[in-house]
């Protein structure tokens, strides 16, 4: 971590810390609510009935007509208690409390004719939830730890109508990643800056259809992960560990090396402890986690960087000692620590903190004989910041956020540009004669940093007003610090007749890091009508963006260069808002079936990088004459990108067992980000980003739940869906200009259009025994563009081929153990049981396969790079042991 960035969160925490003091309260922003009514045994309301949850304070009490509201409840299982002076005591056991939903609970209570013990009953988990007006996966802690999966990204993209980390056809960034529902997006690229293990995950909630108001910055999709808490009542500690490989023995051929056993290729350790402090009604989440994976690419150190080889003479020397290296490796630390406090009579504080540091290198096969030549990839994460919460009463209640998101990215083999071993070692070079043109000396010299520095506040009111309104009015407030570019650039050059490499910072030629400072606001109002079972979900949000930056007055005159034609100068972007109305709508049918329906406008700026990157026009002064390649130039002035969804449904349970749940959708995608090209007064031309590509998406899913017995669970999901535009990449029109294609729009399939898709999960288990889960996930390809020949006009048309179906099969099992009166768990994983090798990846164009290529001679060196496969079998093994002390 940079000082800078140590002065930046030290602040943060400084500030946080005076809040705390200033302040009183805390939660996350995401709870849910419990209602329902309670009657006598001939309907009648029991006017001042208690509920209370069991183990907390929370509770409330029946109104004149034997409604009751519990608000402001933390995600999670609850056993409710229900009691009434002369009535039968009744405690409801296992009632599921989900973020922003609502969970029922009407009770009639019996007369308490002679003294006898509370009745105790088990909630019945809906198999649907029939009140929902879009289509919501909620995965509790139970599911996800069964499952054969380890981080956040492998939760959502089991669930329907994702797709490899596309919602419903929507590019990658379009969806909002959150944590106790604040952002933990990186406004550079849109994409989440935290690796979350499923180790500290409450509950995860993933939208896929439309969603309420209170959700911004996202056209397909919401993601909030609802991290987990310590409890008052016990310390609770545990560890999980365990080791895998990959395992493919067979296919040296298309993974050099894999044949090699090597057991601690993957590693995992993490350690957590939660419970309360010493401070009243205080308690304390702490999590540890190592990862690392070595991958399954192998190189072989036979040169080193500052080797020298006669290319000339064909005499290739090395001094490498020849070891058999990884060449993809990753490598994680994790931390998540958790304060909260509640002495405070309704009010909560905490305070939270979730870091990531990793350093990895992305697999390069010209590097293959050279790997110490390669780039280092660091990245460091952390969000942290304080929540606070104040119930004014069991009807209103109030929440505060304050977050810092602070990433910070590094790309190069040196961090200093000037480093000595830059000039010994020189560019990369390898001779096409020699091993398929493998480098056997020089380093990469890429360069590149990226840091991103935000300040979040949110708030929202929620009140209950009428026993049918749930109203809730917020806003939210984000700065950020964005720099990235290159820090510094090795310009390769000839000096009295030798090579030699020169560093460069800030040189008009080669502009190095920017630093920008964008703002945004955001309000909206949401109102949750439930009338008996129609519900009605209704709200308008607002959204602000300023850039922060400059463009030129005239874009016929960019650079002001052009003699005698009108006078350009840097002006301020203008500001952008949107107002964004969102309904949604569910209507009963029958007792256990509803129909929905949901419709809404979804605003969000494009990433920050594409914006701002290359957006300097000054470079353009010797536009008119020609000879010189500018690229695509950004364009801080962009419009947000703009989507309408609208989704129709049915969700039912058509037996006890079975549940269903049906929906229809279609999007249109408007203003997103694109090419133009610019004339200026000269006659000459020059591209830009704006806002001008579209498409469509088209589609629908099905659901099955089944839960036929207490060892049996089974859901099956299928989509369909037509995702359609004039290019994938924001870029793509300028690529086809460049190639003399034709750059005109036209509709085609997206790169990520796969239109059928079917994901199986199947668990059979007994509770504190065993369990064995399977995943079987079924897509019949994305798209590609099949090539005749090589070389121009070579390409048919657009994504008009399908790559090969595949079918992917993962297992988990477990089994609890006991081992001198301390129960363990013993696990074992296997990922990609059947070995598949394509997925979706890599194809030649010429045979719409990764195996073989008509031009043998031309793709040589690319018929050997294993990363064209799919990640082979992965087996790992490992034990888990959790415990607790009563307190």
């Amino acid at each position: 971590m940079t000082a800078g960035a140590r002065r930046s969160i030290s602040l943060f925490v400084f500030f946080s810390l005076i809040s705390l003091v200033l302040t009183t309260t805390v939660s996350a922003q995401t709870p849910g609510r419990i209602t329902g009514r309670i009657v006598d045994p001939n309907n009648e309301p029991l006017i001042g009935a208690n509920v209370l949850l069991l183990g907390t304070t929370i509770g409330a009490a029946a109104d004149a007509n034997g409604h009751y509201f519990i608000l402001n409840i933390p995600p999670g299982t609850y056993d409710v208690r229900i009691s009434s002076i002369g009535y039968q005591t009744k405690v409801i056991q296992d009632v599921l409390v989900s973020a922003n939903q609502t969970t029922s609970i009407n009770v009639t209570l019996d007369d308490q004719v002679i003294e006898i013990d509370e009745v105790t009953v088990i909630a019945d988990r809906p198999l649907v939830d029939t009140r929902q007006t879009s289509s919501v996966a909620i995965l509790g802690r139970d599911d996800i730890d069964r499952l054969p999966v380890q981080e956040l990204s492998e939760i959502v993209n089991l669930q329907a109508g994702v797709i490899d980390g596309h919602f419903r056809g929507g590019r990658i960034g379009e969806v909002q990643y959150q944590v106790d529902g604040v952002t933990i997006n990186n406004p550079y690229d849109n994409s989440a800056s935290l690796r979350l293990d499923r180790s500290i995950l409450e509950e995860v909630q993933v939208v896929s259809g439309t969603f309420d108001a209170e959700f911004g910055q996202a056209m397909s999709g919401v993601v909030n992960a609802v991290l987990r808490t310590g409890s008052e009542e016990r310390l609770d500690y545990g560890f999980e560990s365990y080791v895998g490989e990959f395992v493919s023995p067979r296919d040296t051929d298309l993974f050099p090396y894999i044949d090699r056993v090597r057991p601690t290729t993957i590693q995992n350790h993490q350690f957590n402890i939660s419970g309360p402090l010493l401070f009243p009604r205080t308690t304390f989440l702490l999590n540890l986690r190592y990862y690392q994976n070595r991958n399954y690419f192998y190189g072989e150190r036979r040169f080193a960087p500052t080797d020298s080889s006669d290319f000339e003479q064909g005499i290739y020397t090395g001094t490498g000692d020849g070891a058999i290296v990884p060449m993809a490796p990753f490598e994680e630390w994790s931390l998540m620590a958790k304060v909260t406090n509640k002495s405070l009579r309704n009010m909560q504080f905490s305070y939270q903190a979730i870091t990531n540091s990793v350093e990895q290198q992305h697999y390069n096969h010209a590097f293959r004989l050279n790997p110490d030549g390669m780039r280092t990839q660091n990245r460091y994460s952390i969000v942290h910041g304080v929540d606070f919460t104040h119930t004014l009463s069991n009807r209103v209640y109030y929440n505060f956020s304050l977050r810092q998101n602070y990433f910070d990215y590094s790309d190069y083999v040196f961090e200093d540009v000037f480093d000595p071993r830059y000039l010994e070692a020189g560019p990369p070079k390898g001779d096409r004669n020699y091993e398929l043109g493998a480098f056997v000396q020089g380093v990469d010299l890429g360069r590149f940093i990226q840091k991103t520095d935000s300040y979040i506040a949110k708030g929202a009111v929620t009140a209950q007003v009428t026993n049918h309104h749930l109203i809730k009015i917020g806003g939210e407030f984000q700065t950020s610090k964005i720099k990235f570019g290159q820090p510094g650039v090795l310009v390769t050059t000839t000096l009295d007749g030798v090579e030699t490499l020169i560093p460069r910072v800030d040189h008009p030629d080669y502009p190095g890091v920017q630093v920008y400072y964008p703002y945004s606001i955001a309000a909206y109002a949401q109102d949750r009508i439930e009338w008996h079972d129609l519900t009605i979900r209704a709200g308008i949000r607002f959204e602000f963006f300023d850039a922060n930056a400059t463009v030129p007055s005239d874009l016929q005159n960019p650079a002001n260069a052009i003699d005698g034609a009108p006078e350009s100068n840097p002006r301020p972007t203008t500001t952008k808002a949107a107002w964004a109305p969102r309904v949604g709508v569910s209507y009963p049918v029958t007792d256990r079936a509803s129909v929905f329906f949901s419709y809404g406008h979804f605003y969000q700026m494009p990433g920050l990088g594409d914006m701002y990157s290359n957006s300097d026009y000054s470079v353009l002064d010797e536009l008119q004459a020609g000879g010189i390649t500018y690229g695509v130039l950004g364009n801080p002035d962009l419009k947000p990108e703009f989507t309408t969804q609208y989704e129709f449904g049915l969700k039912s349970e058509l037996t006890p067992f079975l549940g269903l749940d049906l929906s229809l959708y279609y999007k249109d995608i408007r203003d997103l980000l694109g090419v133009e090209f610019v004339e200026t007064y000269a006659a000459a031309e020059y591209a830009r980003l704006t806002n001008v590509d579209f498409g469509n998406v088209t589609g629908g899913t099905i659901s099955f739940v089944y839960r036929g017995f207490d060892f049996v669970n089974a859901m099956l999901d299928y989509t369909f869906q037509m995702a359609k535009g004039n290019s994938s990449d924001p870029r793509e029109t300028a690529t086809r200009a460049a190639a003399g294609e034709d750059p005109r729009p036209r509709l085609v399939p997206l790169n990520w259009d796969q239109r059928h898709t079917l994901n199986a999960t199947v668990s059979l288990y007994k509770p504190n025994d065993y369990s064995i889960t399977t995943i079987v996930q079924f897509g019949n390809g994305m798209p590609y563009t099949p090539t005749v020949g090589s070389g121009f006009g070579a390409e048919l048309e657009t994504n008009s081929g399908r790559k090969p179906s595949f079918v992917l099969v993962d297992v988990r099992g477990e089994k609890n153990i006991s081992i001198g009166g301390i129960d363990f768990n013993m696990f074992a994983r296997i990922f990609n049981l059947f070995n598949a090798r394509t997925v979706n990846g890599f194809i030649f164009g010429d045979t719409g396969s990764p195996f073989y290529s008509l031009d043998t001679m031309g793709n040589a060196a690319l018929l050997t790079d294993p990363s064209r496969f799919h990640r082979p079998r992965r087996i790992e093994f490992g034990i888990s042991f959790n415990n607790f002390i009563r307190m």
